[in-house]
Formats: C-alpha cells, sequence, structure tokens
C-alpha cells in the first residue's frame, strides 16, 4: 500500500459491537447534521398551509344598513342540510332551496354581495347574537324561546310537525300510537319539535339527536321508533328512503311561523326585511320559489 494513501477506519462488523468507533461515530454526526441543515434550507416536505384565518367579527355597535354600504356583503346564516330551504347536494356542493333564492334576491335589492355562513338550529342565536351573520334565513320556527334572544321578520312559511317512522312498524301505525308506554320518540337538538314534544309526551320516551348522530340512522338500526320533523324535511325523506313512512296529525298539533331572525335592536334592519318579505309576497317572487321547491303548501298569506 503507498505511505500516503488515506486511512480508513474499518467498518464495524455487523455482529459484533453495537457502538460505532469513535471514526464513524463522527462521519454519522456530520451527517445527521447536513441532514437538518438542507432540511433548513427547503430540501425537506413543504409544509401544510394554513386555514385561511376567519372573517373579522362585525362591529355591533354600527347598524346593519351602515356596515352594509361600508362592506358591500351581506353575510347570511343558512342550515345547508334543510330540503327545500338551504339544502347542499352532497355530490355536487351545489346550494338549492327557497332560501338560497330568496337570499340572492335580497342580496340583489339590497346591492351587495352574499356571502354564506354555515349555521344550525342548535347554534344560531349565538351567530346571530354575536355578529357571524347579519341574518339567519332558513325557515327559523318562531317559538317563545328564541324570541327571548332574536328578533323576528314576518313570517312567510308555516308548518305543522310530522312523524316518520319505518314502513314496517308493527309498534307505530298511527299518531295517536307515537305518544304511548315503550315508544321512543327523536328529535333533532335545537328545533322547534324538541321544546314541543318534551312537553306534550305523557308516556313515550324522548330521545334528543346531536351530531354526529342522525334521526334517519337512528331509525334505520331500531334505536327509536318514530321521529318528529317539518314539512321540509319530510319531503327530503320521503323521496329518498321508501322505506320510511309519513304519520301527519289527524287535526293541527302545533303549527309554526317562519321567519327571518336577526338581532334585536337594529329596527331599520327589520324594518328593510320585512319591506323586501312584502314585496316578495305581493310581486309573486315568494310563491314562485316555493312552487319550484315544493314548498306552495306551506306558505304563509
Amino acid at each position: 500500500m503507498p505511505t500516503n494513501a488515506m486511512h480508513r477506519p474499518s467498518r464495524p462488523s455487523s455482529r459484533s459491537s453495537q457502538a460505532l468507533s469513535p471514526a464513524w461515530r463522527g462521519l454519522a454526526l456530520c451527517l445527521a447534521a447536513a441532514f437538518c441543515l438542507s432540511g433548513m434550507s427547503g430540501v425537506s416536505r413543504a409544509a401544510a398551509p394554513e386555514p385561511p384565518p376567519p372573517p373579522p367579527s362585525a362591529d355591533l355597535s354600527v347598524p346593519v344598513l351602515t356596515r352594509l354600504k361600508a362592506s358591500g356583503e351581506l353575510p347570511v346564516c343558512i342550515w345547508p342540510d334543510y330540503y327545500g330551504i338551504t339544502f347542499r347536494n352532497p355530490y355536487t356542493g351545489q346550494l338549492s332551496g327557497i332560501d338560497v333564492e330568496l337570499s340572492e334576491a335580497f342580496a340583489k335589492d339590497l346591492g351587495v354581495k352574499l356571502r354564506y355562513v354555515e349555521s344550525s338550529f342548535a347554534t344560531v342565536i349565538d351567530d346571530v347574537t354575536k355578529g357571524r351573520c347579519d341574518i339567519a334565513m332558513f325557515a327559523i320556527g318562531v317559538t317563545p324561546q328564541r324570541r327571548e334572544r332574536l328578533a323576528f321578520s314576518a313570517a312567510y312559511l308555516q308548518s305543522d310537525i310530522y312523524g316518520i317512522t319505518t314502513r314496517s312498524s308493527r309498534l307505530v301505525k298511527t299518531w295517536d300510537d307515537i305518544d304511548q308506554p315503550g315508544v321512543a320518540v327523536a328529535v333533532q337538538a335545537g328545533t322547534f319539535m324538541e321544546p314541543v314534544m318534551t312537553e306534550r309526551l305523557k308516556q313515550a320516551r324522548l330521545v334528543v339527536i346531536r351530531p354526529p348522530k342522525t334521526r334517519e340512522a337512528e331509525l334505520a338500526a331500531g334505536r327509536i321508533d318514530v321521529f318528529m320533523t317539518d314539512y321540509p324535511y319530510s319531503r327530503r325523506l320521503l323521496e329518498n328512503a321508501d322505506w320510511m313512512r309519513l304519520i301527519p296529525p289527524p287535526k293541527p298539533f302545533h303549527v309554526l311561523p317562519y321567519a327571518y331572525a336577526v338581532r334585536p335592536g337594529d329596527e331599520a334592519w327589520l324594518t328593510r326585511i320585512n319591506s323586501f318579505v312584502a314585496a316578495i309576497k305581493a310581486d309573486g317572487r315568494l310563491a314562485a320559489a316555493a312552487r319550484r321547491n315544493g314548498l306552495t303548501d306551506i306558505l304563509a298569506r
């Protein structure tokens, strides 16, 4: 071997010692440091992008109409699972329903852009009162509990309560079978059916369904015998599930007006909304939108 050849440290045997020789340990540390530096210089995987920041909260001390002129944008709360009202198609993502059409018409009348804010019956009071949206437009039932926290427009729809059971149910066949011992009756949390059925049921057991559970899945699994809903939501079920059956009340049970909801205290804004409701009733836009969405039978005259 030439005398000037570089001496290479011997590789540790794969069978012998678990510890590296000092020379190999130094080489490993150098490689690790180089790898870390290369990662810091951008060779490593790119970090996942951060989600966009939420829109700034509205200044609730400023009247809505004043804010609309400044921002040019109307934030509208909707519940995107409300068939015929504000429904997002799970396959296309497209929104449809009477209040999708009417919110677009309202924004056009105001001369502003429309921005939807996802809400639900369980969160709508907080969403409206804390300024996440300036109006909730998804057929909000006007209940005494909601009137304590929200202001409402004139009614434009109204609905009674209906039962939904399975076609094969032996326990629930008629309306009178619902409030009986041993019957499990479900309602969606936050809907107006919850306080109504809490008060009305005397013998049946009330089950309150909260996400991610659904009334349909609980019924299919046999954990409930019937659930209560309104006219628009019952249409979705009956059009898409032939194993369900509608049980209408034999006489009016609890007809409730549906309206738009806003934060109390801004009378000019509520007056503008009522002017819109009166206009769509008079010029036929409400009737036409109801007809397109199968809701003519529950128009508030």
